[in-house]
Parts: structure tokens; C-alpha cells; sequence
């Protein structure tokens, strides 16, 4: 019995320091646990892939749909799309939200809880999809895999909601990290795409579990590259006006891709027809190109080394481009970004080929063009510049490329933006205003738990006690008397413990005068002072819930309930609305500024 109170006393110490904002080493070691599950999750996803694809692909390979008969090819789309619509269209609207974009909204609205049916879901789906020669990527369910499983850590040890969107980053820091072998990249696409912030107490644990996920990945698959890059140099600077007008035609394409994938034309079609001209379209092409099918790492590989020839590379640009938008739009949740680095990549190809026509005693290699293309197309879907130079440094290890490198991505990324309105292709949903994730109130408060903020020193009592049991109520020196009313559908109340000490003493005088009479009783709710109604809000809650919960009228606080089971629930503390302004106008810097 002493070992495990002391257990629990441990555990429960874990969760109350990881309540604050400043529980750095706690969410260092969270870090490194979830860096390890996410690389497992990620491992164990490609070896489903590598099953699947034994057992009837070329040599196991689940990029190698050159290998197969035409009429083959043609059909897994149709097979793909069908075991999609019937399997996972059977079910409830909420379970078919998958990939990076269930994953922001989780961290959004639900505080970076996933049910476990979408995670399920996840697997089979994102294997179904790849081998199913539909243009999809497993970056997308890797991501989801590895939030998810990272989450689920923080739900099973019962963590507070602020560390859960931690580990929800840092699960996707890793799963980016042990896809590409690129921990940098990863750590900057969970900051910049998901978290959509940059704070050190988010960074550090990130860091760690993008590290992890690499390592874990390496053990299986080596340290190999994703793709094996040749000697790059842009040599003359005569590129850099081309590298301009290619970062143009990158965004524009960018842009197209988004408002195609979020048609609302596409989306009001019926089911049958809008799953059923995925699976002919893609079928059709791949008739022919078989190259769009699939992540098409193995495509990218060969436009890095010239290999692939131009009318191979259109099909790619615009076949692989608009297959993508339009299976996202007929509703298949896919990855998008594999297929986006393929478009981007025979972009810049075909873009560093014209050039060599016009001038080709000045014209870098197209293969420098195709990597500046997966950057810049990258960048302008996802409006994640940062990421997508960090990724293309990682996958080069050429520091000489950053220089067009970080022209081309935000000229592609400016193109997409301002020319085609296009926000991002994650929250291109948020018509007005920001995401609420990019609101900076929302971002502080968020990293913070109601244990950190929240009055312990309270009480509970009935509405009607005697004087005596309220001096023993004050000898401990509350701030708050918690009201419990007799009726369940009566709300909660606080009184300040000061009011009944005044009460007190203004009526000490007159009990001591003369005997009060034994069945004398004190009215809490009718001493003068302010009674706030409460409502219950979890230990485990941010302080964004709380003030998301306050912004009811009515409400005048919130008491903290601590414990699992209903008959076992407990007040823990009180939490009102200056609580929460005092916290934010303590912490934020512009805040201060503006007091001094």
C-alpha cells in the first residue's frame, strides 16, 4: 500500500507542475516518450504498406505501379474508392475525418483529444488509398497516427489539456521527421501548420520528439535520405529572374489546387458519383501515366537525377495536380502532401528544362529547378514557409540552394496569397478573421491549466448554518464559501469569505448582549455581499476553456471538480473571470509594456 501512494503522490505531482506554463523538464520527457511512440507508429505503418503491397506489387514495392498491367492499374482506383465508400461512408461523419486536418481541429476545438474510431480508421484507410493507386501520401495519416498515439499517452496517464496539445505537436513533429529523415522540418511544420506558434516551451519537447521519431525510424531503415539529391550549384545569377517567374507559376498552381480540392460545386454531388469519378479519372490516367499514382517518391527521385521524360513531367504537373484536388474533393481523406512535392518538384523540372532552352550555357541542372519546386509548392499549399526551407535544406544538405530556395518559396507563397485568396490549404475552411488557433489570447491561455490559476483556499457549506459553525468555517482562513443548494437544478454559488467575517463582527455585539436562541441559523444567501453562480469546469481543463465557459452572462465563476468517478468528484478551487485577466496581463509582454 505505501509504494503505491507514493506512486499515485508522484503522478499526481507530474500532473499538477505540467498544469503551469513553465513545466519545462516535465514536458521535455514527454517529448522523448512521444518522439519514441510516434517513430514506432510510423514504422509499423510503412511495414503495413510493405505487407500490402507483397501481395501484388513488383518486388514488394508500393511505389511500383509502372510494373503492372495496364488494365490493373487502371482498376485498383475503382476497387480503392469503393472499399472507401462502403467501409467508411457507412459510418457516422464524425469518424471519416482523418489526417493533418482532423488533427488541427482536435487541437482546436477539442483540446487534442481523438477518438479512437478515426484513429482506426486511419490505418486501413491510408493503406487502402496508397495501394489503391489513388494520388495520396502517407505524411497525412503518419501525422494523425503519431498526434493521436502521442495523445492518447497524455489521455491514459490523465494529464492536463495543456500538455496534451504539446504532445499533439509532438507527434506530428515526428511522424514529418521518421517520414523524411528531416527532424528539423518536422519540428517547424508542427509549430508552423499545427500549433501555428513558436513559444520555447513548446519548441524544446517538439525538438526532442522530432529527434526520437528520426532515430527510431533509422534503426529500421538506416540513415539514408528520402531521396538520394546530386551535387547542386545555381551557378550564374542570370537563374534568379527564372527562379522568380517559377515561383509565380508554382503559386498560381498552388492556388488552383486549393479552391479545386475545396469546390463546393464537387462537394454537393452525390456520393456514388463523386467516389465513382475519382476512381475513373485516376484509373484513366494511370492507363497511361502510372506515375501519378501512389506518393511518387519514386518519380521525385528520378526528376532530382533527369530521368523522366517531359511528357511524363506534364502529366505530373497537371494530371497529378487535379486528380489530388478532386479526390479531396469528392470527399476521400488522403494525404496531400507526397502528391504536393511531386507536383512541385516536375514543376520546377519542367521550368529548369525551358530554361536551358533559352539560355544553355547559363541554365542550372533541372534537377536544382525540381527541388526548389518541392519547396516552393510546399510553402504556397500550406502557407508554411519556414517548413518548406527547412525541409529542402534537410533533404539537399546544401546551404548554397537556401538563397533561391527562400526567393522562390516566398514568391510562390506571396502568388498564392494575394493573387488566388488562398490562406492555406488547412485552414482555408476560416472565411472571416483568424483561426483560432492564430488569436493570441487564445494561444496564451491555452498553454496553461485552471490548477495554475485557480483559488485553493475554499470551503464548502449548506446554505443555512449556525453561527458557530461559521466561525469554525473562518478558522481556516478561506478566500471562497462554496454554497451547495439543496436542489440539483440550482446553481452553485461562491460568497467571499470576507462577507461573513464582516457579518460577524457587526453582529457580535448584539450575541453577546443576549443568548442566541439555540435554533438560530444563518442565511448565506441573504448576508449582504455578491454571490456568484457557477458552473463545473475538469481539473484538466486550459484556461482558454475557462474563459471560453465564462463567456456566459450568467456566470460568474467556475469550481475546479477533481476525480474520475461521479460519486468521487471533488471542489478543488474556483476560478474566476479576473483570475484569468490577471494571469494574461501578467504574462504578456505587450501587457506590461502598456502598465509601465
Amino acid at each position: 500500500m505505501v509504494r503505491f501512494s507514493r506512486s499515485d503522490f508522484t503522478l499526481e505531482s507530474f500532473r499538477r507542475q505540467l498544469a503551469n506554463v513553465d513545466a519545462l523538464p516535465q514536458l521535455c520527457v514527454l517529448g522523448l516518450v512521444s518522439g519514441v511512440i510516434t517513430g514506432a507508429v510510423m514504422v509499423a505503418f510503412r511495414l503495413l504498406l510493405e505487407v500490402g503491397a507483397a501481395l501484388y506489387m513488383p518486388e514488394g514495392n508500393p511505389e511500383a505501379f509502372e510494373g503492372l498491367a495496364p488494365w490493373l492499374r487502371a482498376l485498383l482506383p475503382m476497387i480503392a474508392v469503393t472499399l472507401i465508400g462502403t467501409l467508411l461512408y457507412r459510418q457516422k461523419a464524425a469518424a471519416r475525418k482523418l489526417g493533418v486536418g482532423h488533427v488541427i481541429e482536435r487541437l482546436t476545438y477539442h483540446q487534442g483529444r481523438f477518438p479512437m474510431r478515426n484513429w482506426l480508421n486511419q490505418w486501413w484507410v491510408g493503406v487502402v488509398s496508397v495501394l489503391g493507386g489513388l494520388s495520396a501520401g502517407r505524411e497525412g495519416p503518419a501525422i494523425h497516427l503519431g498526434a493521436a498515439a502521442s495523445s492518447g499517452l497524455g489521455l491514459k496517464l490523465r494529464l492536463p489539456n495543456n500538455s496534451l496539445r504539446v504532445l499533439v505537436a509532438c507527434g506530428t513533429a515526428a511522424g514529418i521527421s521518421a517520414s523524411f529523415n528531416t527532424p528539423i522540418a518536422g519540428v517547424i511544420f508542427a509549430m508552423e501548420v499545427v500549433m501555428m506558434e513558436y513559444t520555447l516551451m513548446s519548441f524544446m519537447p517538439v525538438i526532442l520528439a522530432s529527434t526520437m521519431g528520426a532515430l527510431v525510424a533509422q534503426l529500421v531503415y538506416g540513415n539514408e535520405p528520402a531521396f538520394r539529391i546530386p551535387e547542386v550549384a545555381l551557378g550564374s545569377l542570370m537563374n534568379v529572374p527564372w527562379v522568380v517567374i517559377i515561383g509565380l507559376v508554382i503559386g498560381l498552381l498552388a492556388g488552383v489546387f486549393i479552391h479545386l480540392s475545396r469546390s463546393q460545386y464537387l462537394q454537393q454531388w452525390p456520393l456514388w458519383l463523386r467516389l465513382g469519378a475519382v476512381g475513373v479519372i485516376t484509373g484513366a490516367v494511370a492507363w497511361w501515366f502510372p506515375e501519378v499514382q501512389g506518393i511518387g517518391y519514386d518519380s521525385v527521385a528520378a526528376m532530382l537525377n533527369n530521368q523522366l521524360a517531359i511528357t511524363v513531367l506534364l502529366a505530373l504537373m497537371i494530371a497529378k495536380l487535379l486528380i489530388t484536388a478532386i479526390t479531396v474533393a469528392g470527399g476521400v481523406p488522403i494525404g496531400i502532401i507526397g502528391p504536393v512535392l511531386v507536383v512541385g518538384a516536375a514543376t520546377g523540372a519542367l521550368g529548369g528544362m525551358l530554361g536551358g532552352w533559352v539560355w544553355p550555357d547559363k541554365a542550372a541542372d533541372p534537377g536544382i529547378y525540381a527541388m526548389l519546386g518541392m519547396a516552393a509548392m510546399m510553402g504556397a499549399v500550406l502557407q508554411a514557409p519556414l517548413a518548406a526551407l527547412m525541409a529542402l535544406l534537410e533533404l539537399t544538405h546544401s546551404p548554397h540552394i537556401m538563397l533561391p530556395g527562400m526567393l522562390v518559396v516566398v514568391v510562390a507563397c506571396l502568388t498564392s496569397r494575394q493573387l488566388t485568396g488562398c490562406e492555406g490549404f488547412f485552414i482555408s475552411t476560416v472565411r472571416y478573421g483568424l483561426h483560432p488557433l492564430q488569436q493570441p489570447l487564445m494561444q496564451a491561455l491555452s498553454r496553461v491549466s485552471v490548477p495554475a490559476v485557480m483559488e485553493r483556499h475554499l470551503v464548502r457549506t449548506d446554505r443555512m448554518i449556525t453561527p458557530d459553525q461559521a466561525r469554525r468555517l473562518l478558522e481556516t482562513n478561506p478566500v471562497w464559501l462554496v454554497i451547495e443548494r439543496s436542489s440539483v437544478e440550482k446553481p452553485v454559488l461562491a460568497l467571499k469569505a470576507a462577507e461573513l467575517a464582516r457579518w460577524l463582527l457587526e453582529h457580535d455585539e448584539a450575541l453577546q448582549d443576549e443568548a442566541p436562541p439555540e435554533d438560530e441559523f444563518i442565511d448565506l444567501l441573504e448576508i449582504p455581499g455578491q454571490r456568484l453562480e457557477m458552473a463545473p469546469i475538469g481539473l484538466q481543463a486550459t484556461l482558454s476553456e475557462a474563459f471560453l465557459k465564462l463567456q456566459d452572462n450568467a456566470l460568474g465563476a467556475l469550481y475546479v471538480v477533481h476525480g474520475y468517478r461521479p460519486k468521487q468528484q471533488r471542489i478543488s478551487g474556483i476560478i474566476t473571470r479576473g483570475a484569468i485577466e490577471r494571469y494574461y496581463h501578467y504574462t504578456d509582454p505587450r501587457g506590461a509594456d502598456s502598465q509601465q
